[in-house]
């Protein structure tokens, strides 16, 4: 014959987690952004060459919220854009070599990622194999350096 004897002191500590719920809350709630900022925004992806001989300095500006940074030879940049951008969105990419000139390009990113490639010399890589996006590039509007 068996019994179920409810013990008092297993019925207090299953609510012991409650406490600690607004210390997880947050940490969820990071989580969950970080998963909508790599899966679901569409966002762009700038590689560069693993033959260069020097690092290049990099802005982007995604509808004025700019990041600049330095990229090492095979060093690779992302940023997102916008799920659903409006007619006023841009987002650019401004680089140079070091002592060298400045480029820019302006991109319409593509859900889920698109793909730039640098070459050695720090220009866009067109070749037809190379696995850019190009038709997704232009001029920069903003910015009078060419790509």
């Amino acid at each position: 014959m068996s019994t179920s004897v409810n013990n008092p002191r297993s019925r207090y500590l299953r609510w012991l987690w409650i406490p600690f719920l607004p210390l997880l809350l947050p940490l969820l709630v990071l989580q969950l952004m970080a998963l909508w900022n790599i899966y679901v925004l569409p966002s762009a992806t700038v590689n560069y060459s693993r033959d260069a001989e020097h690092g290049l300095r990099y802005t982007w500006n995604v509808q004025d919220r700019i990041y600049r940074g330095r990229m090492s030879p095979g060093g690779a940049t992302s940023d997102h854009g916008y799920l659903f951008p409006d007619a006023e969105f841009f987002m650019e990419f401004s680089w140079a070599a070091e002592n060298g000139r400045w480029h820019c390009i302006s991109i319409r990113p593509k859900w889920p990622n698109m793909h730039i490639f640098l070459d050695a010399e720090g220009n866009i890589d067109m070749r037809k194999g190379s696995g850019a996006d190009v038709d997704r590039l232009k001029e920069c509007q903003w910015d009078l350096a060419k790509p």
